[in-house]
């Protein structure tokens, strides 16, 4: 095969696929709040269950991500959030502290809640019942596993305070 036709079969692959993908944007967009203005940036991105998921204006998501809002729950993304590629949210998920032998062991559940601005690192995990608050930072690879207060920086396993914003910095937004 020619390298012409090979580029020119790439070319067409990559139309397809990406095709494929916006089709499954705009479901999401029938299913869920997401405003106008906000973008999902990549590939499979994975918006799913029987819970509410918002999203603002200006905010966009990474590809290989997934958010799960299970029944009952809501996942709210603010404005102007920057979330990276193959982060996970889980509004529910089994009770570390239970006993696993049961037959049903009791599950975590909660809301998700991401304020305006916020930075989400790439290959972050959040889990349930968690708020991140305006303006903050998790950097990458992190695991959040409770509250992180607006215009602060954390990262890490689980995730922890790194510092808070400078005061100058806040004055920008």
């Amino acid at each position: 095969m020619s390298r012409r036709l090979y580029r020119v079969i790439s070319k067409v692959l990559d139309f397809v696929r990406n095709a494929s993908w916006q089709i499954t944007y705009s479901t999401y967009r029938d299913q869920y709040d997401l405003h106008e203005h906000f973008y999902f940036n990549g590939a499979h991105i994975q918006f799913y269950g029987k819970g509410e998921i918002r999203a603002g204006a200006g905010s966009y998501i990474g590809g290989l991500s997934t958010v799960q809002a299970a029944s009952e729950c809501t996942v709210t993304i603010g404005s102007g959030c920057r979330i990276s590629h193959n982060v996970r949210m889980y509004t529910q998920s089994d009770d570390a502290d239970a006993d696993l032998a049961c037959a049903n062991p009791p599950v975590k559940r909660g809301d998700i809640v991401i304020g305006d601005y916020c930075w989400i690192g790439a290959n972050v995990f959040i889990g349930p019942a968690i708020t991140i608050g305006r303006n903050s930072v998790v950097g990458a690879n992190s695991v959040v596993t409770k509250d992180i207060p607006p215009d602060e920086i954390w990262g890490g396993v689980p995730a922890k305070l790194i510092r808070r914003k400078n005061s100058a910095n806040d004055a920008v937004l």
